[in-house]
C-alpha cells in the first residue's frame, strides 16, 4: 500500500502545486487588475490642477517666449521646417542616449517645473506604470517628449522646438494661449487665405491632412511612426500631447474626421501623465534603467533609431 501511496504522492503535489498558482495569479489579478488605456487615471486625485498651466501669472521669459512662437511660427516656415526634416538625419542614436543628450535641456516655454527633461520623461512613464496600463503607454510616457532634441540640431531657438502646437495656413483660434491677438506680427495673421477659419483645409479633412506648427511633437511623430511598432493611439499622444486648443479647449474639431475623434480621446487619457506627473520627487535613472531599456526594446525592432 505505501508503494501506491508514493507511486500518486509526486503527481498529486505537482497538481496542487498547479492549483495554487493558479488561484494566486487570478487573486492577484483581481486586487490589482491591469488598467485599460481610457480607465481615469488616479494618481493625480488628490493634486490642485489649478495650479498648472498658470500663463497668466508665468514670468517673463515664458511670455516672451510664446510672443516670439507666435510671430514666426508661419506657413512659409513650416513647409522648409519639412523639407529640412526629409532631407538629412540629425544623429544617429538608442533612445536611451537620447534621454541622456535630452537630460540637460529645460523647457523655457512650461511654467510647471524646471526639472530636466529626464526627470519628466521617467515621471510620466512611472506614473502610467504603477496605474497598469499597457506597456506602449509607459514608453509614449517614457519617449514622449525626445523630439525635444531638434534644439541640439539646428534650431533657431526653443520658439521651434516647444510650446502649445496650433495649426498654420488657416486662422489663429482665440483659444490657443494668449489669443489670437499673440499673433498680430505673424505674417499670416492678415494673410488672405490662410487668414479664414478653414484656410488651405477643409471641414472634416482630417487632422492628419493638417500642418501643426514644426516643433517636437510633429518631428517625433514622424521618427517613432517610422521606426516602431507603438499603436496609432500611441502614435497620436505624441503628435497631439501639446496641442491644448484642441484637445483641452475644443478648437478645431470642425478638421477633424472619425478616426480623429477616437485619438482625441486617446490624448485626454494621456494628458493627466505629461501635466500632472510633475513633482519634487526625482526618480533614479540607472535603477530604473533595466525595465525602460526592455520596453524601449520590445517596440522599436532596431536599438539604434535615424534621428
Amino acid at each position: 500500500m505505501a508503494a501506491t501511496i508514493a507511486q500518486f504522492l509526486p503527481t498529486n503535489i505537482e497538481s496542487t502545486s498547479d492549483r495554487i498558482d493558479t488561484v494566486n495569479i487570478l487573486k492577484s489579478s483581481t486586487i490589482n487588475p491591469p488598467k485599460d488605456l481610457y480607465d481615469e487615471s488616479e494618481f493625480d486625485k488628490s493634486k490642485d490642477k489649478t495650479t498648472f498651466r498658470q500663463f497668466n501669472d508665468a514670468c517673463d521669459r515664458v511670455k516672451n517666449f510664446y510672443a516670439q512662437q507666435h510671430t514666426l511660427q508661419t506657413v512659409a516656415y513650416n513647409m522648409k521646417a519639412r523639407e529640412d526634416f526629409h532631407s538629412k538625419a540629425r544623429a544617429y542614436m538608442t533612445v536611451w542616449e537620447a534621454m541622456e543628450k535630452l537630460n540637460t535641456f529645460i523647457d523655457e516655454c512650461d511654467p510647471d517645473t524646471q526639472e530636466s527633461q529626464m526627470t519628466h520623461l521617467l515621471q510620466s512613464a512611472e506614473a502610467i506604470r504603477q496605474e497598469g496600463k499597457p506597456r506602449w503607454m509607459q514608453l509614449v510616457g517614457l519617449i514622449h517628449d525626445l523630439g525635444k532634441l531638434l534644439f541640439f540640431f539646428g534650431a533657431q531657438g526653443q520658439w521651434d522646438v516647444v510650446g502649445d502646437t496650433f495649426p498654420v495656413g488657416c486662422a489663429f483660434d482665440d483659444r490657443i494661449i494668449f489669443g489670437k491677438e499673440s499673433f498680430r506680427n505673424n505674417e499670416d495673421f492678415n494673410h488672405p487665405v490662410y487668414s479664414t477659419k478653414f484656410g488651405i483645409y477643409s471641414p472634416g479633412c482630417g487632422l492628419e491632412n493638417v500642418m501643426l506648427c514644426w516643433g517636437h511633437d510633429e518631428y517625433l511623430y514622424h521618427i517613432v511612426r517610422d521606426q516602431s511598432t507603438i499603436p496609432e493611439e500611441g502614435l497620436a499622444m505624441i503628435r497631439y500631447h501639446s496641442f491644448y486648443p484642441w484637445h483641452r479647449e475644443g478648437a478645431y474639431h470642425e478638421l477633424m474626421n472619425e478616426h480623429d475623434k477616437k485619438m482625441l480621446e486617446a490624448v485626454r487619457a494621456f494628458n493627466p501623465y505629461d501635466l500632472y506627473s510633475k513633482s519634487d520627487e526625482v526618480p533614479d535613472p540607472e535603477k530604473l534603467k533595466p525595465y525602460y531599456l526592455e520596453l524601449i526594446d520590445e517596440f522599436f525592432p532596431k536599438k539604434v533609431l535615424r534621428w
